[in-house]
């Protein structure tokens, strides 16, 4: 008896010490988890799934991806359901940093939009300025001869749209009404360009999911307008306010911010497209804001910083080692 209780007790010891064993090996193997809500241009064109793979290479993280339109990405993080954004709207941003949902933000990268079209161009835009040619598009769709596509979906691109339609002269609102020749796709930019591209329309698109969808055969539009200042799109990571939000992954978010302005990452950046496209995609931002000897540099000065900076020190989170 005494020989069969000094058995049951080695057992137990020994699936107590099994057990014991498994945990400590699952959460030395368990992966973090970094939950990233980011606008449709960044994810259709594959540059975040090509940052992925190197990131998730290098550190045991695992990237849980959500592509929205940037009203929807910043929704997803104000709600406590994202670390962190990938977004391009300054405005926006700007506005999510002062109500406390987001801290550290920093520009990681830009491109252009461009206003492309049928190779016809039935409003005759081609070599005209962007304002010019809105106020083209805008008199042959009410004459019956072309027609606009937004995106309807208050993400980035349709911010810069709203935008350049009010300097052109022309109140958004207004043009809503207007559905013989104005349609709201209320899609992501990959949707949009197709949805414009079977109407024979223009549209307002970043280069990026342009040139991916134009290479991949999917649209059958040209780039009408793609110079000047007023088409700049700048993209910017901003961390979730930990103190809004306890819960997220704030170190991580920190640690993936870092890894986007490092040199590696900025390199991934700078180079995905080119051998696809002949041209990147985007184009990295920071060396180029540090040495400030490009036209470019101004103009992203003027854009996307609040106050002259791209984070204002209120909204540093106590990281502003980011910050020079």
């Amino acid at each position: 008896m005494e020989r069969t209780q000094r058995l049951i007790v080695a057992l137990t010891l020994l699936a107590v010490v099994s057990v014991a064993g498994i945990v400590i090996y699952m959460k030395i193997t368990a992966k973090e988890t970094l939950r990233i809500s980011t606008t449709t241009s960044l994810y259709d064109t594959g540059l975040l799934e090509s940052i992925r793979n190197q990131y998730e290479t290098k550190f045991s993280t695992d990237l849980q991806i959500v592509s929205r339109g940037t009203g929807l990405a910043i929704k997803l993080a104000q709600d406590g359901d994202a670390d962190m954004i990938l977004v391009h709207a300054p405005s926006k941003e700007l506005l999510f940093l002062k109500q406390g949902y987001g801290v550290c933000r920093k520009i990681i990268a830009y491109n252009f939009f461009a206003i492309v079209g049928p190779e016809t161009d039935p409003a005759g835009v081609m070599e005209l300025t962007t304002l010019e040619a809105l106020t083209k598009i805008a008199e042959a769709g009410r004459d019956g001869r072309s027609m606009w596509v937004s995106r309807g979906d208050e993400s980035g691109t349709h911010a810069k749209e709203k935008e350049l339609w009010k300097a052109a002269g022309f109140d958004w609102e207004d043009l809503k009404g207007e559905t013989d020749w104005y349609v709201e796709a209320s899609k992501g930019m990959g949707g949009t360009l197709i949805l414009a591209s079977e109407r024979s329309a223009y549209t307002l698109t970043d280069m990026g999911t342009y040139l991916s969808h134009k290479t991949a055969g999917l649209v059958a539009l040209e780039v009408l307008i793609d110079q000047g200042e007023e088409l700049l799109n700048v993209y910017s990571a901003i961390a979730v306010n930990k103190t809004r939000h306890p819960h997220t992954n704030f170190e991580g978010a920190i640690n993936f911010i870092e890894f986007l302005i490092s040199d590696e990452g900025q390199q991934i950046i700078g180079n995905y497209g080119r051998d696809k496209y002949n041209e990147p995609l985007f184009y990295p931002s920071v060396k180029l804001l540090e040495e400030n000897n490009d036209p470019v540099a101004n103009s992203i000065r003027e854009y996307a910083f609040f106050n002259g900076t791209e984070c204002p020190v209120e909204y540093r989170g106590g990281h502003s080692e980011l910050y020079g």
